[in-house]
Parts: structure tokens; C-alpha cells; sequence
């Protein structure tokens, strides 16, 4: 059953995007296809349908294959908490936290459980498109490597290698991978793509030719910069800072770019809203003043990011902000900064015990070592809407009293401030309910334009699919992937 993995020179170079544009290539060409990660870094999780956790962009890469995500898909995750510590989900359930120490010493006892998994993928499968992490250059991690190199060797997995030629040096990037890494490691590698072209491509054809002189490696393709993946949700954070047009007069709703901050993709929808500038506020930038609503979003460290928030003089700008009349939102972790306690008795996030809130909801949090992980439906706002919770942690208080929502079953979620001007709510991905969205803009004045999120994605996975198969070899990668042998 066939198997290729994409795995890159460096960190950022458009991994994600390929495995994904070629799940849906595959899979429009009539072919059962299934995504695999074995490892992943990153707080944008999503909610699988056996009940685990998996990276957000091994979820959109099931949304490209026209499958549901699983666990099986990426069953190594670490969630970033502090500087050195990860929480790590092993086959979609936590596992304790690691330090950047130990998870060395550790992981190599992970590689059984990515093969379980990957096995399980490929026994369904007509091809599995398979996603490394960061690079195989980075030759001090090789040992006990389970991401990259160490589950290639293991599972028999034919390598293709993505350069980006947009940040420069591609040329030496992809030669000087082969000339760093261990000689079987380099064996493993069939060729190479070169993604993020600007201009005519005539431009880089000698490239292209020294680098398969150079390599050894054929080359499998010339990807141009793909515009229809800024449709797409993103995967890493350092994507969140963006310009502002300050020429176009529209509401602005602000967020505040917390070091931890987790599925900050449940905002994306409202970049799709003609009346709405999504201002992500970076460290150092004080919240708009005349913001239409803040959104408080997700974070992997609630007691961390509050103490942040303060340092940052955030915590000012949100209360004068509320003094003014203006609404707020916090999702999940930041529903919980809106109230009077963060507590955390079993240090489950760090080393702080309990830190006071924004006071702005009368509620308080007690973090707890269960996660809840499922999806759900209910009303908000006189809306419908779907989503899914990913927490550890319950909130009680008088505010409680008066839900965000109604989940279907009777229970209820989230709180609502007596004026109506601040709630909070644990369900990820409300935003992307169309009715749901148009309901809280109309209750800061303005009006949806309606869009499909889910239907924008789906169409930019087709219009990257489309892209690829113009632009990069399809047929020669299909006939590699052939080479795959699971020992």
C-alpha cells in the first residue's frame, strides 16, 4: 500500500500545505488517501472523531482527503506550556508533561505507537501522504528521532524534500541537507519540490538542474506561491502579526497575541466579514481604543498568559474598554481569565498555584487533570451552532446562571455578564457557524456577509490540488509512493 513523505529543509516551508493540496489532489483522482504526522509541536488542536486530539493541520488535511480527522493521524502532539515544558497527547489522550529534556530521552519509546497508528492508516488507505517536522538537517535531534528520519528508516517510507525558495539560499538548503545527514539517511530521500516561487519559472530552470547535479535527488516539481492558502487556516503562530490597511473604515475586533495562546484559528472566520479588520495585537501594542470587541482566545497556560496580559498593560485597555460599553469574548482559556480566580491546586500548567482574573464575569476556574474532548451543537445568541471542547478545567459561579449557550442534551456552557456586554465559552469554532457569527455581529452593530468558512476551505483545497497537479509530477510521486514497505 503506498506511502511518501514530505519533509522539509527547515521549519515554515509550506509542509502542511503540500500534504494537504496533495491529499485532495489524490483523492480527486478516486483514491482513498489518509494524512500522517507522527509527531507534532503545536496549541491549534482539533477534536477527532474517537474522542483524542490531533494537530489542526492534520485536521484539514482529513478535510482534504474528505475524511474524518482520527487520532491515528498525528499520534505524537506536544502542547507548548512554558519555555521548556510540553504537555504531550499520545494516541489523542494526555500523557503528563514533559521537559525539552526528558521528551529526548523519551521519545524514542514513542516510535512503537506511531507505527501502530501508522499501520492502522495504511490498512485503509489506497495511499497515506505522510508529514515530517522541522527538518532532517537538524542532525543533533537524529537520535531517538521519531518525526523525521528515525520513522522513515523504521517504516520503509520513500522521502521527497521541500525547499522554500521565498527565504532564499534554496539551492544550498536542499544540497547542504544531503551533505549534513547520514548517508542511509540520505538514501531514503527520492528527490525534491521547490515551493513558494514568485515569477516566471523559466527564471529558476539552471537552479533546478544544479540542484539535481548537485543532490543526486530528481526533481519533482516547481510549486508557485499559492494565494488560495490564505483561505486556509493557519497552523503556527507566527503567522497571527499582519498589516493593517488603516485606508479601509471598518469595525475592528482586537486580540491579543498571548504567548500561549491555542487555537487562535477559531478566529479566522471573521477575516472572511467585509465589515470587520481581525487586528491581532502583538506584544509591545497597546488593544485599539476604538475596537468594536475584544476576543480573548484559547491558551495552553491561562495563569501564565494573565500574568502576561498584565505586564503588557492589556488587562488596562480590556477594562477601560468594557467601562466604554464595548463587548468582549473570551474562548475557552480566555472565558476563564474573565473571571474573579484561575486556580491550580495540582500545578497542572506551571508552577503558580492561582492568579486573579479581569474580574469582568463572576465566576472561578479550578483546573483539573481530566480533558474534555468532544464535539457539540446547541444555541447561542439565538443562533445554531457546532463545535467542540478541549479543556481542562470547571468554572462555577452566579454568572454561570446565565449561559453563552444551550448544548444540545440540556447542558448548558459558558457565562454571560448581566448587561450582556461580556461572555465567555469553552466551545471552540463557534465562529465558523455562519448563523452563529452573523448573531454576534449584529450585537455590536454590524452585519454578516454571510460566508460558508467551511465551504471557502473546501474550495482553496481544491484550487491547491488544482495547483499542484499543473505544477508538480503527481503520476512520478504516485509511483514512488509504490516503494513504500512497512518493516
Amino acid at each position: 500500500m503506498p506511502a511518501v513523505m514530505l519533509q522539509g529543509t527547515g521549519s515554515d516551508v509550506g509542509k502542511s500545505i503540500l500534504v494537504a493540496g496533495l491529499c485532495r489532489a489524490l483523492t480527486n483522482r478516486g483514491l482513498t488517501v489518509r494524512p500522517f504526522k507522527p509527531q507534532n509541536m503545536s496549541n491549534n488542536a482539533a477534536v477527532t472523531v474517537d474522542g483524542g486530539e490531533i494537530g489542526r493541520a492534520q485536521a484539514l488535511q482529513a478535510i482534504a482527503c474528505r475524511t474524518q480527522a482520527h487520532t491515528d493521524m498525528n499520534p505524537v502532539l506536544l502542547k507548548p506550556q512554558a519555555d521548556r515544558t510540553s504537555q504531550l497527547i499520545v494516541h489523542g489522550k494526555v500523557q503528563g508533561t514533559l521537559g525539552s529534556g526528558n521528551y529526548r530521552e523519551a521519545r524514542a519509546g514513542l516510535l512503537g505507537a506511531v507505527i501502530e497508528s501508522y499501520q492502522r492508516l495504511r490498512a485503509q488507505a489506497d495511499i497515506v501522504v505522510i508529514e515530517g517536522a522541522g527538518s532532517p538537517a537538524e542532525i543533533n535531534l537524529r537520535a531517538g528521532d521519531i518525526a523525521n528520519m528515525g520513522f522513515a528508516r523504521a517504516a520503509g517510507v520513500p522521502v521527497i524534500l521541500v525547499g522554500d525558495i521565498d527565504r532564499g539560499g534554496v539551492i544550498a538548503s536542499i544540497v547542504g541537507t544531503k551533505a549534513v545527514i547520514d548517508p542511509q539517511d540520505a538514501a531514503m530521500i527520492h528527490g525534491f519540490i521547490i515551493n513558494k516561487f514568485r515569477g516566471d519559472p523559466v527564471l529558476f530552470a539552471d537552479g533546478y538542474r544544479q540542484i539535481e547535479t548537485l543532490s543526486g535527488w530528481r526533481g519533482f516539481g516547481l510549486v508557485p506561491w499559492l494565494s488560495a492558502t490564505a483561505r486556509l487556516p493557519s497552523e503556527d503562530a507566527v503567522v497571527l502579526e499582519r498589516s493593517r490597511d488603516a485606508t479601509i473604515s471598518r469595525a475592528i475586533i482586537a486580540c491579543p497575541i498571548l504567548p500561549r495562546i491555542s487555537n487562535f484559528d477559531d478566529l479566522d472566520p471573521l477575516k472572511l466579514e467585509s465589515e470587520v479588520d481581525l487586528v491581532m495585537v502583538p506584544p509591545g501594542q497597546a488593544i485599539p481604543a476604538d475596537a468594536a470587541l475584544i476576543v480573548l482566545p484559547g491558551s495552553k497556560a491561562t495563569i501564565a498568559d494573565l500574568a502576561v496580559m498584565r505586564r503588557e498593560g492589556w488587562d488596562i485597555d480590556i477594562l477601560a474598554h468594557q467601562r466604554r460599553g464595548g463587548a468582549i469574548l473570551g474562548l475557552c482559556g480566555g472565558y476563564q481569565m474573565l473571571g474573579k480566580r484561575v486556580c491550580d491546586p495540582l500545578r497542572i500548567e506551571g508552577d503558580c498555584a492561582e492568579a486573579v482574573g479581569l474580574g469582568l464575569l463572576d465566576i472561578e476556574t479550578q483546573l483539573s487533570p481530566t480533558k474534555r474532548l468532544q464535539h457539540v451543537s446547541g444555541e447561542a445568541l439565538g443562533a445554531r451552532f457546532d463545535g467542540y471542547e478541549m479543556h481542562m478545567g470547571n468554572t462555577t459561579g452566579p454568572d454561570c446562571t446565565s449561559p453563552f449557550a444551550l448544548l444540545d442534551g440540556g447542558r448548558s456552557d459558558g457565562a454571560m455578564r448581566a448587561d450582556g456586554r461580556v461572555f465567555g465559552s469553552y466551545v471552540h469554532g463557534l465562529l465558523s457557524s455562519t448563523e452563529l457569527r452573523a448573531a454576534l455581529l449584529a450585537k455590536i452593530g454590524l452585519h454578516s456577509n454571510g460566508s460558508d468558512h467551511a465551504g471557502i476551505v473546501d474550495a482553496a483545497l481544491d484550487d491547491i490540488a488544482a495547483e499542484l497537479e499543473h505544477h508538480i509530477e503527481v503520476d512520478a510521486i504516485i509511483a514512488l509512493a509504490r516503494q513504500a514497505d512497512i518493516r
